[in-house]
């Protein structure tokens, strides 16, 4: 066998070299560290119990630390990616396939034009909302999904839309009308009509 067929190098000599100089490192620092302590009296100790609890609670320390750190990119990261699945086909969920008792576009329009006939402007816009939404679904932007807000909708949509106004006026709407007791009246209907034209017609 030749000298050629061996490796020069692989990731486990790698990483053993790195933890030995990691190893090294922090005895020398420590080193220096333990010249400027103070003499401790002769059979002074720490009993192992002690000694186990200091290392199991740095542990836990350090994997709460990790934990939070993945937790937040997490929460920064998840629309991007959510979204660029979605723009790619390839982001199926039971909650993106489309169900026997889901209402059309159309449908939700029909709807909400009773409901202006009636006066009833706070239900015509939570059916442009929902309008909206049904069109993205439609249409491969945003699938559904059950438990996405409205917070996270206009996420992904400033991520993934370039004329974000429409979809930010029926989204503030719907959360007026979720959360808070503001009267709705025909001009906040208009406007809302107004911007689900123009995400229609996009």
């Amino acid at each position: 066998m030749t000298t050629d067929a061996f490796e020069k190098t692989s990731w486990g000599w790698q990483v053993l070299q790195f933890r030995q100089k990691v190893g090294e490192w922090l005895e020398y620092q420590l080193s220096g560290f333990n010249q400027t302590l103070p003499e401790l009296p002769a059979g002074w100790s720490l009993d192992s119990w002690v000694i186990s609890l200091l290392k199991f609670l740095f542990w836990l320390l350090v994997a709460l630390f990790l934990a939070w750190v993945g937790w937040r990119l997490w929460q920064e990261f998840s629309p991007y990616l959510y979204s660029k699945l979605a723009a790619m086909g390839n982001f199926n969920t039971s909650a993106s396939k489309a169900t026997d008792n889901e209402l059309s576009v159309a449908k939700f329009l029909r709807r909400l034009q009773e409901l202006y006939r009636q006066g009833n402007y706070r239900e015509a816009c939570r059916y442009l909302y929902f309008a909206m939404l049904q069109q993205l679904h439609e249409k491969g932007i945003l699938p559904h999904k059950a438990s996405r807000t409205d917070g996270e909708y206009l996420q992904l949509l400033q991520l993934s839309r370039t004329q974000i106004q429409p979809y930010e006026t029926l989204i503030t709407t719907h959360e007026q009308l979720c959360f808070g007791d503001a009267e709705i009246h025909s001009e906040n209907y208009e406007q809302c009509r107004q911007a689900y034209g123009e995400i229609a017609n996009s």
